[in-house]
């Protein structure tokens, strides 16, 4: 059975995915590879955060009453996540490749500290506190994500 949890982890992996590409396009020193697939990668990341913040966050929140806990901090890590990805790609469009990998190694670890919280606190937490809404807020999530 699909929960939120592994749903929403196989998007974190697919946007992991894009930015392996766009690292391994800078190695090569690829820059309009790396700048596609950059590109992909900032708008699945903004499509993951959108639903999050749109769907799966006022869900938990209106389900539980907690709005001040877990999707309060994840909220505010999207908003550095977010200026990190707009520095990101302001740097690799001027192909300043030094000053993107920098910024990459910070969105990095930002990313794998952040998603870490999400699979292992609270995407189970969504799918102890929604067990009752779980076809259709994975219907909704679904729906978004494959819109973008």
């Amino acid at each position: 059975m699909t929960t939120i949890r592994s749903f929403m982890t196989d998007d974190h992996r697919r946007c992991d995915d894009f930015f392996a590409e766009a690292e391994q396009a800078i190695g090569k020193q690829n820059i309009a590879a790396a700048r596609a697939a950059f590109g992909h990668f900032q708008s699945s990341v903004l499509a993951h955060f959108e639903c999050e913040e749109k769907t799966l966050f006022p869900t938990f929140e209106a389900k539980t009453g907690m709005s001040m806990g877990p999707t309060q901090v994840m909220r505010m890590e999207h908003q550095q996540m977010r200026a990190l990805l707009d520095d990101a790609r302001n740097a690799i469009e001027s192909g300043d490749t030094d000053d993107y990998l920098g910024l990459a190694e910070t969105l990095l670890i930002m990313m794998q500290q952040h998603n870490m919280k999400e699979e292992n606190i609270l995407y189970p937490m969504c799918d102890q506190h929604l067990s009752a809404e779980l076809p259709a807020v994975l219907e909704r999530l679904e729906m978004e994500l494959c819109d973008e």
